[in-house]
């Protein structure tokens, strides 16, 4: 498998010249990097009006591996080869790598660069990318290649100390500037001038004086201060991950694409694993996206009866700046709230609050300057007794935990539980298999009062801020919670006719495609040029879009009554398979490949009545090999997803000839990579949020053409 490494924008904020200066006194040998033995040059050219020096060197390195490897491999030292390309005019060097050594088994490409920074030319940044593909190694392979990574992430965290250090150097020797190259032709030869500054007009090199300033997003790519700053401090291979994370999501997603907080988040969810962690994300873009989410917190009004009853608020922050979020469990009647309400208002109450919770994290990281991704939760149990562990209310609990585990990981960032009766371990029992391992380490539990002395909640959170009821100082505006009025209970009906509204209240539908079970959806028209309009998003595997049309109506698929159910069973199939193509039914569309993260919206002017199929069916690998339609990237292959099945989300909708206002030349689809999470696709969301309307899909037909 091959290993791939993309650096953040890493910005000396020296001018070229001086970063030049600094990097040519890394040669022949640096001490710094003792992996580093020695180099030769091998080849120099030069133009003729010296701008552009092209540089050849044999590197010697002198990896750190099992004595017993390298007599295996029969080497002591690895050779590489470097081409170095510096345009003084341009301002720019570019540097090659690959191995000499073991190039038939093994393949190590590294790019760097150093440029100009785009918004302020007397800066300088450096870019790093890199990949390893190990075809054979004497049996050991995977050895190998950790013993490469790891010297090669170490290598790395060393590379801004050396040319920090050889400023410091030329500082010393009163080198502090060095003008830009100009071209001076004299009887025929040509010379590169500058002219160093005497002591007393040398400026001072401030190598420590990085601070906010500009940091942020170098165009579309990231800073490595800016992620020091606001992410946090990862490893090399770390910020690797998010980089080409954000790198797929931009080529996939056009337009908006998440916040790197939220990207990393899920990334940490997945211990960095890239594919897991892109599939994960996607999932819960996709989600974000169907039911609205980004605009939860502008859109929904909390009921009044939430607002009196519902004991949790956000009050202050822990000690790390987390912000805190205090729930008196004990105190709230859940019955009574599921009764009354229901379970959706309960999970967009707690979708509010993460959402909530999301946006305290970017303010707190701003007022306290450290990177603040998670909150602080603090449940008080005081209280808790067998009415709480009613089975319809932990059921609301159970699916109200899964959904937060799918789509905000790594939030929490501390639960402490307060309090705990003796019917609390009964409850955890039920709750806990569904928290992620990596959450169930962030709790803290304390009986009875426990809390109060050593190694309790003064450890985690200011004694001033403690709440009254917690036998604190600070007065706490959290309501008080207590039963429900059962005059306000909803009747059974009532609330079935609401039960899991959040999965099917938006205009779009999900199905799944398998392999050999396409997904197949019946339209009857009864009118000639009436125009069938769709839809879809391909949130997982890759698919074929076809429009089928027969006069005869197809029969009800008859269900499975025994054995197994099979594939065929899970999607309904309404083309017979004794029906005959060109007889029974004709294609009146070209068919579609879509690939996964793209958007589809299109259109079909029926030219007769009668009823149209519409159909997706999976499409393999191999096909999309021998397509020739190009693809952003091969990581959808890599995904650690099932290989067999695929999921869309579609609208459909049948209109009048005289009633569509779309180009009739929308008779080809459009397509988007995930347009879902454009602004265009949001603000269209947002004017139409839930109910179907003709005027959604012209909105949309309008963006495309």
């Amino acid at each position: 498998m091959v290993q791939e490494y993309q650096s953040p924008v890493r910005v000396y904020k020296h001018p070229f010249e001086l970063i030049m200066a600094a990097y040519v006194r890394r040669f022949p040998k640096c001490p710094l990097i003792p992996m580093f033995v020695d180099s030769e040059i091998i080849s120099e050219s030069q133009s003729d009006d010296g701008c552009v020096l092209v540089t050849e060197r044999r590197c010697t390195i002198d990896i750190e591996a099992p004595r017993l490897l390298k007599r295996i491999a029969g080497v002591d030292y690895l050779y590489f080869i470097q081409k170095n390309s510096l345009n003084r005019r341009d301002r720019t060097l570019h540097i090659e790598v690959h191995n000499e050594t073991f190039s038939n088994r093994v393949i190590v490409r590294e790019r760097c660069s150093y440029t100009v920074h785009p918004e302020n030319e007397s800066w300088t940044c450096f870019e790093q990318s890199a990949s390893l593909d190990i075809k054979s190694f004497f049996g050991f392979e995977s050895t190998a290649e950790k013993i490469a990574m790891k010297q090669y992430a170490s290598s790395i965290k060393k590379g801004k100390e050396i040319i920090e250090y050889y400023l410091r150097e030329l500082e010393k020797e009163g080198v502090t500037y060095i003008p830009r190259w100009t071209s001076t032709v004299d009887s025929g030869t040509v010379t590169w001038r500058h002219q160093l500054l005497p002591p007393s007009a040398a400026r001072a090199i401030p190598v420590n004086s990085a601070k906010d300033g500009l940091l942020q997003s170098v165009g579309y790519k990231l800073d490595a201060d800016y992620i020091r700053r606001y992410l946090g401090d990862l490893t090399p291979l770390q910020e690797s991950c998010l980089i080409r994370l954000r790198q797929w999501l931009q080529e996939t997603h056009k337009g908006k694409i998440p916040k790197d907080q939220h990207v990393l988040r899920f990334l940490r969810a997945r211990d960095f694993n890239l594919d897991k962690a892109r599939e994960f994300l996607c999932q819960s873009l996709t989600w974000r996206r169907q039911h609205q989410v980004d605009f939860l917190l502008d859109t929904w009004k909390r009921p009044q009866l939430l607002q009196d009853y519902y004991s949790g608020g956000w009050h202050h922050h822990d000690k790390d700046g987390r912000p805190l979020y205090i729930l008196r469990l004990g105190q709230m009647d859940t019955k009574g709230l599921v009764r009354a309400l229901g379970e959706e208002a309960l999970l967009r109450q707690v979708l509010s609050i993460n959402e909530e919770g999301l946006r305290r994290c970017e303010e707190n990281t701003r007022v306290f300057g450290q990177p603040i991704s998670s909150w602080t939760c603090l449940v008080d149990l005081d209280g808790l007794n067998m009415r709480h562990l009613w089975r319809p209310g932990i059921k609301a609990l159970l699916r109200i935990i899964e959904i937060v585990e799918a789509n905000y990981p790594e939030t929490l960032g501390r639960l402490l539980i307060l309090r705990a009766p003796r019917v609390f371990p009964v409850l955890w029992t039920l709750v806990s298999p569904l928290i992620d391992e990596n959450t169930r380490k962030k709790f803290l539990v304390y009986a009875g009062n426990d809390y109060q002395g050593p190694g309790g909640l003064v450890d985690y959170i200011d004694r001033e801020i403690i709440p009254d009821f917690l036998q604190g100082d600070c007065m706490c505006d959290i309501p008080e919670g207590g039963m429900v009025p059962k005059f306000l209970y909803r009747t059974a009906e009532e609330l079935e006719s609401e039960e899991n509204r959040l999965l099917t209240d938006s205009i779009y539908k999900s199905a799944s495609i398998y392999k050999g079970a396409p997904y197949e959806l019946l339209i009857e028209i009864t009118e000639a040029s009436s125009v069938i309009t769709w839809d879809f998003d391909v949130s997982k595997g890759d698919v074929v879009f076809n429009i089928y049309h027969s006069r005869r109506a197809p029969q009800p698929p008859r269900k499975e009554t025994h054995g197994i159910a099979s594939l065929g069973a899970v999607n309904p199939q309404l083309i017979d398979k004794s029906w005959v193509l060109g007889q029974d039914y004709s294609t009146v569309e070209k068919a579609l490949m879509c690939r996964e993260g793209e958007s589809v919206q299109g259109s079909h002017i029926t030219r007769w009545p009668g009823f149209y199929i519409l159909q997706w069916r999976f499409l393999s690998s191999a096909a999309c090999a021998a397509s020739s339609m190009p693809r952003v990237d091969d990581v959808l292959a890599s995904l650690q997803v099932s290989s067999h099945k695929c999921k869309i989300m579609y609208y459909t909708e049948v209109l009048a000839s005289c009633d569509f206002r779309g180009s009739m030349t929308s008779l080809e689809s459009c397509h988007s990579g995930f347009s879902q999470l454009s602004d265009a696709a949001m603000t269209k969301a947002h004017l139409y949020p839930l109910v179907p309307s003709k005027r959604i899909l012209f909105f949309k037909y309008e963006l495309c053409h």
